[in-house]
């Protein structure tokens, strides 16, 4: 089948080569426009472009990909389906007619629930049990098409957001071979979505900040579901201070420390104080220093009980 893949990020990759070795011919991929990276802000292609362009796949980068130019490119390619996995961009509905079968789209979550950007950050955030991935067929909606396959995953208890889209990443590549095996044998069935839905918006730096009233539960779900960005900090003695593995733990703590306040910092371990029970800190980065466990953090700071932080 000629497919016309839509995809940008390393959560695509996985998709894409799945439906190589599947067999079918990938047409054209498009992906979002080199990015400056890093401090010396060079231009780096996207994993889709890096993929693609290993394989010999032509690949398109247009700005806005509803612009008239990038839409008479996109039809030129004559596809009988369209495949967009986290592209980046709202396709019109001209576009999405474009295929002879239309789009059809690879998404992180059990739809109608987590419709939306960042349906993987979102479900840890919310203390979900499960997750899954949905193969939907695309409208002009935010994820409000009919639902073609769906399987779901469990979520381990120490599941972070990079862990998990890891795992999507590869239950998704086996949904859309399926799901165009389907097609072609004209067993796909089309369901549409029905029941409770929430939307499970874009990233923001400042949800990053640790409010230390919250429970230590809580605390700790942000710190797996906000990574690897826009990560989990606070603030010792006025420098950012990265939480980058943590555990809550259920106990009293004393009643006349406030939240943010060290309640440990010796060999057992450090903890800190929440709204409700405390967090354990198993690792860290301090402001401009790499990645430490606590033992370590300890070895080089002089960290006082009963200290704040935030």
């Amino acid at each position: 089948m000629k497919i016309l893949f839509m995809g940008t990020p390393d959560f695509s990759v996985p998709v894409l080569e799945a439906l190589i070795e599947a067999g079918h011919e990938i047409v054209l991929a498009v992906t979002q426009p080199d990015k400056p990276i890093g401090r010396s802000k060079k231009p780096t292609p996207p994993p889709v472009k890096v993929c693609a362009e290993k394989h010999g796949i032509p690949v398109f980068q247009p700005e806005r990909v509803r612009r008239p130019e990038a839409m008479e490119r996109l039809a030129k390619v004559q596809a009988d389906l369209g495949v967009v996995v986290a592209f980046g961009q709202i396709l019109p509905q001209a576009l999405l007619d474009l295929p002879a079968h239309g789009c059809f789209n690879v998404h992180a979550s059990l739809l109608p629930m987590y419709r939306g950007a960042s349906p993987i950050n979102h479900v840890i955030l919310a203390g979900e049990k499960q997750s899954g991935v949905t193969i939907m067929q695309m409208d002009a909606g935010i994820d409000t098409g009919d639902i073609l396959l769906q399987e779901a995953l469990p979520l381990a208890d120490n599941e972070t957001a990079e862990t998990l889209a890891d795992k999507l990443s590869k239950l998704g590549a086996k949904l859309i071979v399926s799901a165009i095996e389907q097609l072609e044998n004209g067993t796909l069935t089309h369901t549409p979505q029905e029941g409770e839905t929430c939307y499970a918006g874009m990233l923001k730096k400042e949800m990053g900040l640790i409010d230390w009233t919250l429970s230590a539960e809580e605390i700790c779900r942000r710190v797996r579901g906000l990574q690897p960005w826009p990560g989990s900090w606070t603030f010792r003695e006025g420098k950012k201070l990265i939480i980058k593995e943590a555990a809550a733990e259920k106990q009293e703590v004393p009643p006349n420390l406030i939240p943010g306040a060290v309640l440990e910092a010796d060999r057992k371990g450090m903890l800190i104080q929440t709204g409700e029970g405390a967090l354990r800190i198993l690792s860290l980065q301090p402001e401009g220093k790499k990645e430490m466990d606590w033992k370590a953090f300890l070895n080089g700071s002089h960290v006082k009980e009963g200290e704040r932080w935030g």
